[in-house]
């Protein structure tokens, strides 16, 4: 059982892309930077804010003591081939870079990567059905791949549909996707989200003899999901699947998996976090300790930890406040572009942070001098100065809040002796 974890997220359009954590009991993470972090292996500049790279994927090959992270660009620039589509990146220390990516010969998105104990490697992913063959809006399926380790390819000919539809095609189950293989016993364990990431959100286990096939759906099915509760629920974390197993430095199960934390309004402001929930494998299927029930904002500590979030270095959880004086030499890993590199615009000096702003607006297809934390958070801003061309017509300046592709909103820094003042206003 290894004590170190190294968990990746999701980054859209954003750059660098997927930032990467670490952490010794799964409990107090650092974030060590950045998997996607140069433009040879990332193009976000003409993606939409909610496309890009999305529902990453990590695992460890400890048969060639390799790093491999997989995952799907929805979108982004034709003059990087290899960042459409799918494709995985690998290194053998992950906090001394990636290596560039290597493009995979595979439609569908939500990649992960199985390698098993004989040396052979699998990919499996959702897809669409075969054409002509679907069955109603949302039938999905997974399908699986043998990987050549030597290659980093799928292998042609060998993939196969392992799901259809989900655990019972009868029912018109939804968007079977997420799929993660996992060993143990000598059986494999195939885990997927069904039900689309809204309220019907939820995970279900597979098993079988064999990495390919057929896998059989446990009769407990669905061992996570938080849709058949009160909307009105007090402390209400929803939505809750898209999960991935770990074993943890203790020897027991953990699995992380998104949901959403709603405010008073039931609106999802901070859009989709992590969360993690002890597992109970003790018997044939993994089952989340508390999963089907509704969840509480905290967990009794695993023995002999102590809880260090937002001290020493540690990345805060939950609710918390970041103040940002732009003082350190170097740009805290927080801070990311849209659309482009964050050095394209920025300059970390003696007197704080400098912009340079770019000609595009926020409301663009472009990349644009803006630099966001990644999540809704009060923030209290210090030493922060602009270079402004003298041959702009005008320039807009402040604090902006974008969700998905819906609206932004801006809140314009005040001239001496006025307000903030806030405006909503509709991206391209």
């Amino acid at each position: 059982v290894s004590t170190q974890s190294t968990g990746v997220n999701s980054s859209f359009a954003m750059f660098p892309g997927v930032p990467i954590f670490h952490s010794n009991d799964l409990v107090n993470w650092t974030q060590i930077g950045h998997v996607l972090d140069r433009t040879s292996q990332l193009d976000v500049h003409d993606t939409g804010i909610s496309a890009g790279v999305y529902a990453p994927g990590i695992t460890y090959n400890k048969n060639n003591d390799t790093f491999y992270m997989i995952t799907t660009a929805f979108a982004g620039s034709t003059k990087l081939p290899g960042t459409l589509g799918n494709f995985v990146v690998k290194t053998k220390d992950p906090k001394q870079g990636w290596s560039d990516p290597y493009k995979l010969d595979f439609a569908g998105i939500d990649p992960s990567i199985f390698f098993d104990d004989d040396g052979k490697a699998y990919v499996v992913h959702n897809d669409a059905p075969p054409e002509g063959e679907e069955l109603y809006n949302g039938h999905r399926v997974i399908k699986i791949w043998q990987y050549d380790v030597e290659k980093d390819q799928v292998i042609k000919g060998t993939d196969k549909i392992i799901v259809n539809g989900g655990v019972d095609l009868a029912k018109k189950p939804i968007w079977i996707e997420a799929p993660h293989i996992y060993k143990k016993n000598d059986k494999y364990y195939l885990m997927c989200a069904e039900g689309g990431t809204g309220g019907w959100h939820n995970e279900v286990i597979f098993i079988s003899d064999n990495p390919k096939g057929p896998y059989i759906p446990a009769p407990s099915n669905p061992i996570l999901t938080q849709r058949h509760f009160p909307k009105d629920r007090k402390n209400k974390v929803d939505w809750a699947g898209h999960a991935d197993l770990v074993e943890g430095p203790d020897g027991k199960y953990y699995g992380v998996f998104l949901a959403i934390r709603p405010n008073e309004e039931d609106r999802v402001n901070i859009g989709r976090e992590t969360f993690i929930l002890p597992v109970d494998w003790s018997g044939k299927f993994p089952v989340f300790v508390n999963g089907l029930v509704p969840m509480e904002p905290k967990l009794e500590m695993p023995e002999g930890v102590t809880n260090q979030t937002g001290q020493n270095g540690y990345f805060p959880n939950g609710n918390f406040t970041f103040t940002e004086d732009f003082s350190s030499d170097k740009l805290d890993y927080r801070w990311i572009g849209l659309r482009g590199p964050r050095e394209e615009f920025i300059e970390v000096t003696k007197k704080g942070l400098q912009i340079t702003p770019f000609e595009s607006t926020i409301k663009e297809l472009k990349p644009t001098s803006t630099l966001f934390t990644g999540k809704c958070t009060i923030v209290s801003l210090l030493l922060l100065s602009w270079i402004i061309p003298l041959d702009l017509k005008w320039i807009l300046l402040g604090l902006p809040a974008c969700k998905m592709k819906g609206s932004i909103m801006f809140l314009v820094l005040p001239k001496k002796g006025r307000t903030i003042t806030c405006s909503w206003s509709e991206p391209r």
